[in-house]
Parts: structure tokens; sequence; C-alpha cells
């Protein structure tokens, strides 16, 4: 272990210094998956002056689903993360989009060669996570390793992309050594991974099609002894968290929303909220989990809560109330309290939000005075078609949540929020995925169009895809591509 140690410290010399406080880490910017971004200067007039940066050159290989990350060492270089389904992690100048660095981590695994799914390959699909004081990059990729899908889990120095000693970390015989069975066949990862308090924490579900045995899993991974420390599994086959973001976090505990589980004829942790505590500790008591009463017809319609994640948030009032909100594919946004989330049936409230499934991420507009929740819908508010719907939170009331408005766009990108200041100039950013492909504004407020996409068209964008923010310029990641706009000259 020490000459390990010594090695990484070498590998971390070469970073130019401790990261500067721009950087974006995580999905969505923060632990709490809020997607929220400042922007000095991007107030609703200028969103107008959006365009394509052509500066930026950002061709990579490979087809992409997850977010890419910032990361801003003081007195260097900025670049942007990108990882592929090849398994390919790519650093890019953040200014120009030239390649600083990349590396392959082994083969990914062909459609072909999975029970079922829709990624072809299969590789590198969860967003990854940063620690940016140690200068690590985190990343599952499921690779093929002697014939075999195998989930492996990397740490890259950002200097580099080099791999640190001792990773990376086979999930399944790690699982094995906690007596937890694992298939990394049946297995999916799509979520975020989450770093908290040191530990990191990766999410699985199933692949499309939910076929043969898996289970919703979280892991904790001790980054110092790269050792896969604990788990937290649903207690029958099924109930795959899904959502993008993963875990969501409010300081204190980790959230995770689950999917449908087969079978069940008692409540096994499916269609659920889950309170998840450091070293992922569970309790039954029903302050720790939240799941719909009628789980069972979830369960057997398809029709997952696990599909987003949970965004813990605090809703204004007097007294202000802290809550957690999810949204499920039966089109309903369900409403918690945070410090008791109910058990079976135990929401605050219920709010039919759209006619049709909710499976992209949300995203939350927080002040003192408001907490609104943007998301895409496929069907619903007063809008026909695929929209942008916005949900505003009050802390009491008979009706806590109301939808505010709706605006049309075509595509099934997920949202993210732009302030000036983290209260102005509020707007809601979404692109038309696999619809029209290009960038869309709305005033959070209104729902008013402040910027229309300017027939700026993305190629290979993939529905559920989000935006990145960083120094005044907007990433989005697509197939063989990394685009970036911006609104200054």
């Amino acid at each position: 272990m020490g000459c390990r140690l010594a090695i990484m410290a070498n590998l971390l010399a070469l970073l130019p210094g401790m990261a500067v406080a721009e950087n974006v880490v995580t999905y969505h910017n923060s632990l709490e998956r809020h997607g929220a971004y400042k922007v000095p200067g991007l107030t609703l007039a200028a969103a107008a002056a959006m365009q394509l940066d052509t500066r930026f050159n950002g061709v990579i290989s490979g087809h992409v689903y997850a977010q890419p990350l910032f990361f801003h060492p003081r007195g260097g270089k900025a670049v942007v993360i990108a990882a592929t389904e090849s398994n390919t992690v790519y650093a890019l100048d953040a200014s120009t989009g030239a390649v600083v660095w990349q590396v392959t981590l082994g083969s990914p695994v062909p459609l072909n060669e999975l029970p079922c799914g829709n990624i072809n390959p299969d590789g590198i699909t969860g967003t990854p996570v940063i620690d940016p004081d140690a200068g690590v990059l985190y990343l599952d990729a499921l690779s093929n390793v002697n014939s075999t899908p195998t989930h492996l889990l990397y740490a890259l120095s950002l200097a580099n992309g080099q791999t640190l000693p001792g990773w990376p970390v086979n999930v399944g015989a790690g699982l094995a050594n906690l007596g937890v069975t694992f298939s990394s066949s049946t297995q999916g990862e799509r979520s975020a991974l989450q770093l908290f308090n040191g530990v990191l924490y990766v999410n699985f579900a199933g692949n499309y099609g939910d076929c043969g045995t898996y289970r919703g899993t979280v892991i904790s991974v001790a980054p110092s002894s790269e050792t896969v420390t604990a788990a937290w599994q649903t207690k029958v086959n099924g109930g795959g968290i899904w959502a993008q973001g993963g875990t969501a976090g409010d300081g204190k505990s980790l959230f995770a929303t689950t999917g449908n589980t087969m079978g069940a004829q008692q409540w096994s942790g499916g269609e659920a909220i889950v309170r998840l505590e450091p070293g992922l500790a569970y309790s039954t008591n029903t302050k720790d989990y939240f799941a719909p009463a009628d789980w069972q017809q979830l369960d057997q319609d398809d029709l997952d809560l696990g599909g987003t994640e949970a965004l813990p948030f605090t809703a204004p009032g007097n007294p202000p109330a802290q809550r957690v909100i999810a949204f499920g594919k039966d089109g309903n946004a369900y409403l918690a309290n945070l410090e008791n989330l109910g058990g079976v049936g135990g929401q605050i409230a219920i709010l039919p939000a759209s006619y049709d499934a909710i499976i992209t991420a949300p995203a939350i507009y927080q002040t003192a005075s408001q907490s609104m929740v943007a998301f895409t819908s496929f069907g619903g508010g007063t809008c026909s078609g695929t929209n942008i719907t916005m949900v505003n939170v009050v802390a009491s009331g008979a009706n806590p949540m109301s939808v505010l408005w709706c605006a049309p766009f075509s595509g099934a990108g997920a949202p993210i929020i732009t302030t000036t200041d983290g209260t102005d100039n509020a707007i809601v950013w979404v692109t038309g995925a696999e619809g029209d492909d290009l960038l869309h504004g709305f005033n959070a407020q209104t729902g008013a169009v402040v910027f229309g996409g300017n027939n700026q068209v993305m190629n290979g964008l993939h529905h559920f895809g989000t935006i990145m923010v960083a120094e005044k310029r907007f990433y989005v990641g697509a197939d063989n591509q990394i685009y970036a706009f911006t609104f200054t000259k």
C-alpha cells in the first residue's frame, strides 16, 4: 500500500495545483442533483445571442450518454471530460476542443453478447465523478474481460488519464467478497456515480428489456483501499435504479429511487424513494422509505418510480419545509417529507403532472421564496406533445404542488436551470435530443421562449442527455462530438 500511495502522489504532483472554484465534478452540478448553474451575464435578453462556439472543435470517437464534466486546476488548463460507450475517456481543451489526453479502458461489450439491452457497444454509460482536491476521475466501464461482461470501476489521474495503482476494481468480485450475488451481464449501470463524504457510490439497474436476474443495487467503494465496502439491494428481482442522476443527497443521507420489482407479493424495496445513510445503512422504519399505495399495480404495468432521481430541497413557507420530489412513469409527481418519507402511501401529495411517462432527470430553481421543478414531459399540462413543464412547490396547504406552465419543444433531453446570481434571470435549458436536436431556452417564470435554437442542429444526441455549463460555455455530449455554445463574442 505504501508503494501505491507513493506512485499516486507522484501522479497527482503532475497537476498544477489544486482545483479552482469553477468545476463541474458531478451530474447536474451538485450532490442534490438540482441542475442549477450560475452564469454571470446570461440574462434573459442575452440568451437570444446563444450560438455554437466555432472556436471549439470537440471531435471524439464513440457514442455518448454520460454528461461531460469540467475541471480547471489552479494555474493550469481547463478541460472538459467526456466518456464514451467505446470505453474511451477524453480530456479536451475547454476553449478549443483539442485533445489534451485520451485513454481507452479495455474493450466494451457488443450488444449481441448481452441477453438484452439497447446500447451498442455497451461501455461507459453513467456519468463519472471527479474528486477535485485529489485530481481523480472515477467511472464505471462495462468491459469484455476474457469474453465475459464485467463491470470495472476506474480511478484516473486528471493530469494524464493514467489508471491509479490498485484500480480497476471488479464490481462482481468485490460484491462476492461480501456475499452479494451480482451479474454484470444483466446489471446495467446508466446512473451517475456519486462521491459523498469521501466514499464512492455506484448504482445499478438492469439492461433495457428487464431480462434475467438483477436487483436495484447501490455499492460503496473506499478509494483509499480500492475496496467494495458495502451494498444495498432490493429484496427481490427487479427494482432497478435507472435514474440518470443516480443517488441524490441532502448532506446527511443519500436518496435512491427504484423501479418495478418482479412478482413481489409484499413490498420489497421497489417503486420507492429509499433513504441510505453513509455506509449504506438502511432501516425499515417508515420514515426512511416511501412507495405509492398502488406499487403492485405499478409493478405489473412497468410504470417505474425509479426512472428519475428523487431530489431533496427546501419548500418556501412560514416555516419552510424539507421535502423530496420524485416523478414516475405513471406521469405523477410525488412529494414526500424529507425527514419522514412516510412508508407505503405516506406521501404529502400526488400531482398528475403528465399524460405520459416521466423518465428524464428534473431540475430545480430554488430561491428563498420559490421552489420550482422543471421536467421534460411527453404529453401533459396544457401542452400537447413533448414539452417542458414547470411545477411550483410550497411548504403547506391543500395543494402544495401545481403546474405553473408548459412550453412545447421537440425532443427528449433533460433540463437544467441557469441564473446570473442564483436568483435572477432564471432560464430553463434543454436539448431537443432525438427530436429537432436544437438547444432551447425558456424563461423559468413564464415559459416564454428566450432562445429557439437558431437552426444550429447537433448530430448524434441521445435521449436523457443533459447540458453542462462552465465558464460561460454550454457543453453537450453527442456521438463522436462534444458541442459548445456561448453567448459572448
